[in-house]
């Protein structure tokens, strides 16, 4: 494929759990033939499974099957050859075999995605228990590909139109989080926030909203000291750095009382405790972005869905909404290095 024949977006699709709903949300959103205006798609995959995914679901889905990214074609759907044939899918069960065949698709997009071949990356849910293995060993998406992009540290960020919520701990478990909430964590997680609202969401000032962690943002150090201690400290050194943020505040009446409609963007000190309101109030059309990575990657913000899977009744909006955003910022990016 010639330079002059990549003129939109070569987007990479990760298949995820094939006995989930990855496969039912891909095809539906890509069996819209306006969606090849805006982009390339390539699904790792395999042609045994889609057709599986096609006949079951009775989607008019057509593609183009390769073994190579160099044998992609522009104006179709790509399907890469890159799951094992004897591998099949089985909606709704857990296997894993699945496991298998969702890393083997990861893997083989992440490394087109290294090497320049596509120009982003959409990742389908994935089972992280069933996909552990000596070659995965990591909580989820986000911790793989900041290793694969030989990267210290990336931001978990859920984006929607109107509210966007990085996270400083993110796939750990609730008894550690105290204990990872540190200054230095707070302002690296802040600054990678600022920089990204910046370059990829093209908000020249950023207005953050830092969340305390303990209830009543610890009510004056009566229900805790981390606020006076560490998240105040490190507010007003983020502050001296020129970034603006304000805090911390009590999530649940920051959340209550909409507050954050007056922020770019908001840090939450952990995982639920910034994507309880996030998907209570963007659900449907919220994405995961691997944010302060030098690739573009973003997800859905739901799982596998085993138990709805094959159905044809999983929604797609979140996922289509994550391939707009990735074409956003793909295209964003290649215009700032030209």
């Amino acid at each position: 494929m010639s330079e002059l024949e990549k003129q939109v977006p070569v987007v990479g699709i990760s298949i995820g759990d094939i006995n989930g709903i990855g496969p039912e949300i891909v095809l539906k959103v890509f069996s819209d033939e306006r969606m090849l205006q805006f982009c390339t798609p390539v699904i790792y995959a395999s042609g045994k499974i889609i057709a599986h995914y096609r006949k079951i679901l009775n989607i008019n889905f057509n593609y183009h099957q390769t073994d190579s990214i160099q044998g992609i074609q522009t104006g179709k759907n790509n399907i890469i050859n890159c799951i094992s044939h004897t591998i099949e899918a089985k909606p709704g069960e857990l296997h894993k075999e699945a496991g298998d065949a969702a890393f083997q698709s990861l893997e083989s997009s992440v490394n087109d995605l290294l090497s320049r071949k596509t120009d982003a990356l959409v990742t389908a849910p994935i089972n992280k228990k069933i996909i552990q293995s000596d070659k995965f060993n990591f909580p989820g998406h986000t911790e793989y590909l900041t290793q694969k992009a030989e990267e210290e540290d990336s931001l978990m960020l859920m984006t929607s139109d109107n509210l966007k919520i990085g996270l400083v701990t993110a796939h750990i478990p609730l008894k550690d989080v105290a204990q990872n909430i540190t200054k230095d964590s707070i302002i690296k997680k802040a600054i990678q926030l600022d920089k990204t609202l910046k370059k990829d969401f093209h908000i020249p000032k950023p207005k953050l909203a830092i969340l305390g962690i303990n209830p009543h943002a610890g009510d004056s150090g009566l229900l805790g000291k981390e606020e006076q201690e560490i998240i105040i400290p490190a507010i007003k050194e983020l502050n001296e750095k020129g970034i603006l943020a304000f805090g911390p505040y009590s999530s649940d009446g920051f959340f209550g009382n909409f507050s954050f409609k007056a922020y770019d963007g908001v840090l939450a000190m952990y995982h639920d405790q910034g994507l309880i309101p996030f998907k209570t109030i963007a659900f449907d059309l919220g994405v995961n972005y691997t944010a302060g990575l030098p690739i573009v990657r973003t997800s859905p913000d739901h799982g596998t869905a085993y138990e709805i899977a094959g159905k044809g009744i999983a929604n797609e909006n979140s996922f289509r909404e994550a391939v707009y955003l990735a074409i956003h910022i793909a295209n964003k990016r290649k215009k700032s290095i030209n």
